[in-house]
């Protein structure tokens, strides 16, 4: 078969892959260079703009349950993870140029895969047999608007927040100090900026003076809970950044002991240390701001920035209007959705759609009718999600224990979690001996 994929981010480069793995032909767009978004620095397939972590690596939390699922159906995404990890404590973080290099490589050194840079503007299947859209969350608007002429006037969006990187160089060493949260993994993973009730105060004072950028695209703004500016958190409350991204439980002073009354952890954005992302601080503050206000930050008063902080808008379709449980439009079975454009949230999330859609359409290949995932695991959950959701009031998810049906019978949560987990990597290895046994036999 021929497949045509747009979009070379996560989910596009992941199904491509794996469709090329499977024997099939795939051209596979990508817009950039000749066309960047508001979030991209780079032409590299796979760029991370919003972090560089892929979360918590513990089966026993919904995403680690995942990715545990992922590898076991040979994920590539997760393959050039693996190759790019640097050290974060419990999260799974990567090097950020060094996991584009690796994805961009395995595309490129792919004879069964033709990479086109250009913009594709329309939804033809041309002579293709099966097309899949990956656009993610900034889909050009004109490709966008070729997807509302297909699925009618009810594509929702978000607007999401990208936090600043900063030089570490241009660190004051002496007010900061090494420390994961409860020292988990190595114990010492990130940088932590501490601060006193009087800073945090001050802090929060001139948060809320600051100038912000202007929301032109709409009139009603809607932000992801799950990556909020930092103003709109703390318009929400006092205490909330002290709840949030700024929570100085499990982060005690080794050196004192003490616990400070708020922290900003700055976690590695590269092997070599040179750059650190501000943990959890996205924002929509303009430059001018950015400079006054985080450089209040102890340890950060003559911070170089090599990343602002930015805003732009994010882009999902009514996945339970349009979609079936395996991303497949149910107006034109050749057609399939995957990545954040389904209403997914998350690096892996995404990556997991584009494993799923490959294997999907590798079904219909071998004159076979897709079988979704079993929803008890977290990648029959997100199809779930996807397909069944409320469309009324459809809004994009990470993946979560809330999505993931449960079939244990233990009632004490740890035990059951555990047993859920064992049930659904059990599912998982069948899928996977089942698929090998089709290609070898």
């Amino acid at each position: 078969m021929k497949i045509r994929i747009i979009g070379a981010g996560l989910a596009g480069s992941e199904c491509a892959l794996q469709l090329a793995r499977l024997g099939h032909r795939v051209t596979l767009h990508e817009m950039r260079p000749l066309r960047t978004t508001e979030a991209h620095q780079t032409d590299r397939l796979g760029e991370l703009v919003c972090s560089n972590s892929f979360r918590s690596s513990s089966p026993l939390n919904a995403v680690g349950l995942l990715k545990a699922e992922m590898a076991l159906l040979d994920s590539v995404i997760m393959e050039c993870g693996e190759r790019a990890r640097i050290p974060a404590g419990d999260a799974f973080a990567v090097d950020r140029g060094k996991f584009a290099d690796t994805v961009t490589g395995m595309v490129e050194g792919e004879s069964r895969i033709e990479l086109v840079r250009g913009e594709v503007h329309d939804l033809e299947i041309g002579d293709a047999d099966h097309l899949v859209i990956a656009t993610g969350p900034l889909t050009s608007s004109e490709l966008y608007d070729a997807i509302g002429r297909r699925l009618g006037s009810d594509n929702l969006y978000f607007y999401d927040a990208i936090a600043p990187i900063v030089a570490a160089d241009s660190l004051d060493m002496s007010k900061l100090y090494w420390k994961s949260r409860y020292d988990k993994g190595d114990g010492a993973d990130y940088l932590n900026s501490p601060l006193t009730k009087s800073e945090y105060e001050s802090f929060l004072a001139a948060l809320g003076e600051a100038d912000l950028h202007a929301i032109h695209d709409f009139d009603d703004a809607a932000h992801f809970e799950g990556c909020l500016p930092i103003e709109e958190m703390a318009a929400r409350g006092v205490e909330t950044l002290r709840y949030g991204p700024m929570k100085p439980v499990g982060l005690e002073n080794p050196a004192t002991g003490e616990r400070p009354w708020a922290v900003v952890q700055l976690r590695r954005e590269d092997f070599s240390d040179e750059y650190f992302n501000l943990v959890g601080f996205q924002t929509k503050m303009k430059i001018p701001s950015q400079q006054k206000v985080l450089r209040m930050l102890p340890g950060l008063e003559n911070a170089v920035f090599a990343r602002w902080g930015s805003m732009h808008r994010n882009t999902f379709i009514n996945g339970p209007r349009h979609l079936d449980s395996t991303f497949r439009l149910k107006s034109d079975p050749r057609i399939w959705f995957a990545g954040q454009i389904t209403g997914v949230e998350g690096y892996v999330e995404s990556a997991a759609t584009g494993l799923l859609v490959a294997r999907y359409i590798g079904a219909v290949g071998n004159g076979e009718e897709p079988q979704p995932c079993p929803d008890h695991t977290a990648l029959g959950a997100l199809g779930r999600h996807v397909s069944e959701s409320n469309p009324d009031r459809y809004q994009p998810s990470n993946i979560n224990w809330a999505l993931i049906r449960n079939i244990s019978d233990i009632r004490r949560k740890k035990d059951r979690r555990e047993d859920q987990v064992r049930l659904a990597l059990q599912s998982v290895r069948e899928l996977a001996e089942r698929s090998l046994d089709a290609v070898t036999s």
